[in-house]
């Protein structure tokens, strides 16, 4: 099976006239790897620019259990600041996104009877 490596390559066209502007008016998906507290202003930043991010928190993780804690409750504070959101993605993942675009989420139902078992 040939490999997809020529599917996933990058194009050749460059947006230089945006990245001379600031801004693109484009949203981007950026995955980061958070390996410290101070990290969080460059996520913040991303964030406040209208990009996606997705954060690897296992670096601080083999750090420091509390710093994710902290770290987690200070996006999660900023995400709802901004109108952002966020989410977890497994273990190792966080997603934040900014105020437009909404995380999906299935919505659990609360029956109103008993669940029925198996006799």
């Amino acid at each position: 099976m040939p490999g997809l490596g020529g599917v996933f390559r990058k194009s050749k066209k460059t947006d230089k006239e945006d990245e001379v502007k600031g801004t693109s008016g484009k949203t981007y998906l950026r995955a980061m790897s958070l390996r410290d507290l101070a990290d969080l202003e460059v996520v913040k930043s991303e964030v406040k620019s209208g990009n996606i991010i997705i954060l690897r928190i296992s670096s601080l993780a083999n750090k420091s259990i509390d710093d994710v804690k902290q770290a987690v409750n200070q996006l999660s504070e900023f995400a709802e600041t901004v109108g952002g959101d966020i989410a977890r993605l497994g273990e190792e993942r966080v997603v934040i996104c900014p105020p437009n675009v909404k995380i999906w989420r299935e919505k659990t139902s609360v029956p109103n009877e008993p669940i029925p078992t198996a006799a």
